[in-house]
């Protein structure tokens, strides 16, 4: 417990019972178990005599979070799209909310641009602030306008999104993050993987068909690829892939999602654009691709894309996520049965340029 005599305890906010001693082990002072903290001045002298209630009643009782200069605070997703994804709050002031400008930001339409702040304090401790948010922040699942953060509380913001609050040694939050991006990224070309893309992909269709807002799904795989491996070796494909994911992320915005689908194959996730304008990315990134030069050894490589567009406003009103991948798969194929280095999706064909 803090010495801070100002330091004001929250009843009964967090309760932690200390296990009692094992058979094989037993306490030499009845008046404090093994293994328990000091007793708290909240229980009352005489109460409980005997050592099984006095073991009982050993608690200990959470006050507001307070950081020592080792000490790094974290915010870690734990029910969500991006479960596991952990931010650090080292600024005096961290805003948490779906805007770009916001040190927390979290993509999640039931978040708003600025939905809260997260101030630490001269004396290191940690307080949650909501910003006037449509869907509130609870914290331990109590709505609050402004409150203390203790190491371990869930933070609530929006109707599905569930944050944890720690106190944690920097090689910790290391490790975290490493376990989050293991589960998220590709590990050679470092954008997201197929597992996220797909949890993503049916996440957007579900809000999509709610909302009635728009989604496209762009498919494309890299023409001949084997011939790249074969004649090269796989550490020049390796390369190539490095080099095409880093060029499409240059092309597409910074709301859209790429993922790498398969083994030469990728995936790009975009909303709020029609299915038109799905096409000319599509074919802003097919361009992209065919301009690249990629140095290996004392050559130079060069790589096309076939690419198949589909939106789910083709799709009937209920559609599955996979009736959209699908359509975007037929359209990649006929992309690459016309000719590769093209781009297919139904009434909008873009040719290849000459």
């Amino acid at each position: 417990m803090p010495n801070d005599p100002h330091t004001t305890l929250k009843f009964p906010k967090v309760v932690a019972i200390h296990p009692s001693p094992s058979a094989d082990s037993p306490s030499d002072n009845p008046e404090r178990p093994s293994g328990s903290l000091s007793r708290p001045s909240m229980i009352p002298d005489g109460y409980g005599d005997d050592v099984a209630t006095q073991r009982a009643m050993w608690v200990t009782v959470a006050a507001p979070a307070i950081a020592s200069s080792s000490d790094r605070a974290l915010l870690t997703i734990l029910v969500g799209l991006n479960a596991g994804q952990v931010f650090t709050l080292d600024r005096d002031e961290s805003f948490l909310g779906r805007g770009r400008d916001a040190e927390v930001r979290i993509d999640d339409v039931g978040v708003s641009r600025r939905h809260a702040r997260i101030i630490r304090t001269e004396g290191r401790r940690y307080v949650v602030e909501d910003l006037g948010s449509a869907n509130g922040v609870l914290v331990n699942g109590v709505r609050v306008e402004r409150a203390d953060l203790t190491d371990g509380d869930r933070l609530q913001v929006g109707p599905a999104l569930v944050l944890r609050f720690s106190l944690i040694a920097a090689d910790e939050e290391a490790l975290a993050r490493q376990l989050y991006e293991s589960s998220t990224r590709d590990a050679l070309t470092h954008i997201y993987n197929r597992k996220y893309a797909g949890e993503r992909l049916e996440a957007e269709v579900a809000y999509a068909h709610r909302h009635g807002t728009l989604l496209s799904l762009v498919l494309f795989d890299l023409d001949h690829f084997k011939r790249i491996n074969d004649g090269f070796g796989h550490p020049a494909g390796d390369a190539v892939l490095c080099v095409v994911a880093a060029q499409v992320q240059k092309a597409i915005r910074a709301e859209d999602v790429l993922a790498r689908y398969g083994g030469e194959e990728f995936v790009v996730l975009t909303r709020g654009i029609e299915h038109k304008a799905a096409h000319v990315l599509a074919d802003r990134i097919r361009r992209f691709v065919e301009r690249l030069s990629i140095p290996w050894e004392s050559q130079t490589l060069k790589a096309t894309v076939s690419v198949g567009v589909a939106s789910l406003s083709e799709c009937g009103p209920k559609e599955t996520r996979e009736r959209l991948v699908a359509l975007a798969d037929e359209r990649l194929y006929e992309a690459k049965s016309t000719g590769r280095n093209r781009v297919c999706g139904g009434a909008f064909p873009v040719p290849a340029s000459r």
